[in-house]
């Protein structure tokens, strides 16, 4: 039982000693509140070294930013404003190229219709004066070889092949034999006409293997595009428009053509035969799909040509994804900033050089430039407009009757197929580029102001 004297006995004493009692329990307070501070405070420490202290020391360690550092950053940011600009300015300078006529775009500066055969001229000798560079010759013709043997062939190619032999336009004094291509593989051709004595085979062989080695590479005017069509052009036939049209298009695809030339050139350096050159031949370089070169050949007053004396074969504008050779990989097409066409380039080959060949057909290139009027100071200028989309390898029969008469070497050979796309900077070339162009139908039917 609880002892109430006990207690009260204990009461007592410390109401006896009252003055004692304050001091012990502010002793006992104290207590309390010391010990967890204590450990608060060594926690906080703790985290003011693992902080606090640490961000000082890393501060303390730091340079100060330096007076002109302001200056410097503002030199960088400079410096890549002036390399954005520089990029643009060279877009634009790719496609400031010289002309083949000043008196035509954008539009003409004389009445005359003069000014278009003028044009055409000096697109045929533009490209005659590009293979004479590359020291380019065709392969013999059958009525070469008919005189070399003092005797005819045999029957016509034609009559072989069911396919005509192709005339050369009087500004070039070779003929090419070219049969369609569904007839150049058929099997029941020979290399050479039955009946020919060895003593003849090994003549044709001796100029076969002469013209080979006299020549670069092989190349004929009438396979690039449009060499043909300016022979035959009748202003009459197309009027003052259609006419302007079709000198810009043409001389799109002269730089097109002129590129393609300054490839093999390069390619070729330092060879003087086509036994020894990387590119032995310029099949052609064309503007029009695939599927359509079968039927290039039409029967015509004068004989036989190809499509490529119509207009049908020249550059086009690329204004959708279907409109194309091929659908592009880039996704490109023309839009506010660039134009874009695209064009077919056949070439026979050594298989060691194909990967080399295609890098440089898409490398850059120099490019003359004296203003869109001629008469500026000249600028060697940079252009590099080229990107391949679609490329194919064939194996070459020698014994195919597109190949007979030509010689090509000890190297292993293919024909090399590529579809490229090439781009022209608007800012560049809309100042010249005919007005009627500016505007140009989509293929839907909608109209779009490129």
């Amino acid at each position: 039982m609880l002892n109430f004297k006990s207690l009260l006995k204990k009461i007592s004493v410390l109401k006896d000693n009252s003055t004692f009692l304050l001091p012990i329990i502010i002793g006992a307070i104290a207590g309390l509140v010391f010990i967890p501070t204590q450990l608060m405070s060594g926690k906080l420490r703790g985290q003011i070294e693992e902080k606090s202290i640490a961000i000082g020391r890393k501060i303390r360690s730091e340079s100060p930013v330096a007076r002109e550092q302001p200056k410097a950053e503002a030199k960088r940011q400079q410096a890549h404003a002036n390399d954005a600009n520089q990029i643009a300015l060279k877009a634009k300078q790719s496609t400031q190229r010289e002309l083949l006529s000043y008196k035509i775009f954008p539009e003409p500066n004389d009445p005359s219709v003069l000014i278009f055969k003028e044009f055409g001229q000096r697109f045929r000798s533009g490209i005659d004066g590009l293979l004479a560079r590359v020291n380019a010759r065709d392969c013999p013709t059958e009525a070469e070889l008919e005189r070399e043997t003092q005797g005819p062939l045999g029957p016509s190619r034609s009559d072989r092949t069911g396919s005509p032999m192709r005339t050369v336009s009087p500004m070039r004094t070779e003929s090419l034999i070219r049969p369609s291509v569904s007839a150049s593989r058929s099997s029941s051709y020979s290399r050479f006409p039955s009946g020919l004595n060895e003593e003849n085979d090994a003549i044709i062989d001796g100029v076969c293997r002469e013209r080979a080695e006299s020549a670069s590479v092989y190349a004929n005017p009438t396979d690039l595009s449009g060499y043909d069509f300016w022979g035959e052009f009748k202003y009459s036939d197309a009027g003052r428009k259609k006419a302007v049209e079709d000198c810009w298009y043409h001389q799109l695809g002269y730089w097109v053509i002129e590129d393609v030339i300054d490839t093999i050139s390069t390619m070729n350096s330092g060879s003087n035969s086509v036994l020894t050159s990387p590119v032995k031949r310029l099949e052609r370089v064309s503007f029009t799909k695939r599927e359509n070169i079968d039927r290039s050949y039409r029967r015509s007053s004068s004989g036989w040509g190809s499509a490529q004396s119509t207009d049908g074969d020249r550059p086009s504008y690329v204004l959708s994804i279907e409109q194309g050779l091929t659908e592009p990989c880039t996704g490109r097409y023309c839009n506010d900033d660039i134009d874009v066409i695209h064009f077919n380039v056949v070439v026979v080959m050594s298989t060691k050089m194909i990967l080399p060949f295609m890098q440089k057909l898409c490398s850059g290139k120099q490019h003359k430039f004296m203003g869109f009027s001629g008469n500026e100071r000249e600028q060697v200028l940079k252009h590099n407009q080229i990107t391949i989309l679609e490329s194919s390898v064939r194996a070459i029969d020698r014994e195919d009757p597109v190949h007979s008469f030509y010689r090509y070497g000890d190297d292993a050979v293919v024909e090399l197929d590529l579809i490229c796309e090439y781009i022209f900077n608007k800012k560049g070339c809309d100042e010249i580029k005919p007005a009627s162009l500016k505007t140009a139908p989509k293929a839907e039917g909608q109209t779009v102001v490129r």
